[in-house]
Formats: C-alpha cells, structure tokens, sequence
C-alpha cells in the first residue's frame, strides 16, 4: 500500500541585513541585503539619522514562515528602524511562524527599534526571539505591541500561541532578559495577575545610563492600565488595554518621549 503523501504548503522565507557608517555628522547606509519576502525601504528625513522600514511582501505570516533581520549600527550612528504596518499572524495548521532579529548598536550610537503592533488572529502561532548586543555606551530604545485578534471582526483569538524572547547584552554581558508565552489557556488572558482580560499589551524597554531621567519624563504620560519600572540602567514599561486603538493612546506619547528623534516614524501616523 502506497502512504498517502499530504501536499506541501508554499512557506515565507526572508532575510534582511542593513549596517551604517557616519560620515560628516549623518549616518550614512553601507551594508543593504534582501532576500525572500524581506525587504527593507530608507526614506527621506531631515534629521542626521537613518531611518529603516522593514517590509514582509508575503502580507503576514503563518505556520512555518520564517523571517530574520539583522542590523548593524556603526559606533555613533543614529537609527530608527519601523514596519510599513502591523504585522498579522494567521492561522497555523501545527507548525510556529519564526521572526527573529539581531541587532548590534557601535560605541556612543542609539538605536530605535519601533515595529508597530503585531495581531494575532485565531489559531495563530507565533515564536519570536530579539537578540541585541549594546557597546558599553550605547544606547537602546525598543517597543514589541500584540493585539489579540480583530477588535472590528469580535475576534478575541483565544486559541492563539506566542513565544517572545528577549535578549539584551551589554559589552557581552546580559543586561536584560524575558520570556513570555501565551497559550490556549483561559486563565492567561483572564487572570488578575496577567492580562486580566486585556486583548492588547506592549512591553516598552530603553537602555542607557539616564534611565532614571527617562522615567522622570515619562511618569506623567503613564495614563490607563500601565506601569513603569528603572533597576540599573533598564527602563521598563508594561501597558495593557481592552483594544488596539486604546493601546496606542497610552504608547504613543511615551514611544516620541523616549525615541532618539522625540518622534513617531511618519508610519506611526498613517
């Protein structure tokens, strides 16, 4: 008896690698690889820095997609890097969508890592990892949003699954680590201690030597379900709310509060 074979679905595959250099004050692009799906666009500023979109042409990603960034900021660079729009997650038939970023920011350098949210659909599968290498000077500003399901559709994607793991080294040493899991389980997105009901959540993380003066700029903007917290110099912000537009009404003005330009990236408004 011949085994039935199960067809082999299309998968997404990228790759894309951006690195600087300064010169005459400004940063300035030379290193610029694309490959599968992942593209990457340099648009126009006024401002010494170099600001990034990164593009998934597959419109999202599902079960056994796999895409990787790299970025490289030379020593006193200057860079924001944004998506085009949300990232969306859709239903997996078993296997875990992949996205995986490493970035290296150079001695006397700050670098803005400001993807906007990411939504989860039903049955969505999502293993994310961010792995970024500090100089002893430099310093870091990063923002990753989910929102869980369609808030238009009544969506609440409860049986939907993320893995997000965070690594910050500093001079080679950890500075910051985190690991969170969402899974099927109701008690994660209805338990007082964890979302307690929230579909939309977003961790906010700087990392520089004025960490503590970061916080005092930005106490007053902590409005709704959000907090704050500095140990060292790590300044860490958890914000929670019952929709995506609500979330972004607590996130926006601490993200240009806390952003190397005191901006949004022009996307954020579109």
């Amino acid at each position: 008896m011949n085994a039935i074979s199960l067809p082999r679905h299309q998968r997404a595959r990228g790759i894309g690698r951006i690195g600087t250099h300064v010169l005459e004050g400004r940063t300035r692009l030379t290193t610029l690889y694309q490959e599968g799906c992942a593209k990457i666009r340099l648009p126009h500023t006024h401002d010494p820095s170099l600001q990034a979109v990164l593009i998934n042409t597959a419109g999202g990603l599902t079960g056994g997609d796999d895409v990787a960034w790299e970025v490289n900021a030379a020593p006193g660079a200057r860079m924001v890097l944004t998506t085009q729009a949300c990232e969306r997650v859709y239903r997996s038939l078993g296997d875990d969508a992949t996205v995986r970023t490493h970035i290296k920011v150079g001695a006397g350098a700050h670098l803005d890592w400001l993807p906007q949210e990411t939504i989860l659909f039903q049955g969505a599968r999502l293993d994310r990892s961010l792995e970024v290498d500090l100089a002893p000077d430099a310093s870091f500003f990063a923002i990753e949003a989910i929102l869980l399901g369609r808030e238009a559709m009544g969506e609440d994607a409860r049986n939907s699954h993320l893995r997000d793991n965070w690594r910050i080294r500093r001079n080679g040493r950890l500075v910051h680590a985190e690991a969170a899991r969402l899974s099927a389980d109701p008690l994660e997105r209805d338990g007082i201690s964890l979302l307690a009901g929230a579909s939309a959540f977003a961790t906010l993380l700087y990392v520089g030597t004025d960490a503590e003066l970061k916080l005092e700029r930005v106490r007053p903007l902590l409005t709704g379900q959000s907090g704050a917290s500095v140990i060292g110099e790590r300044l860490v912000i958890r914000a929670m709310a019952p929709s995506g537009l609500a979330l972004r009404r607590i996130i926006t003005p601490i993200i240009a509060h806390l952003s190397g330009a005191g901006t949004l990236p022009r996307l954020w408004h579109l």
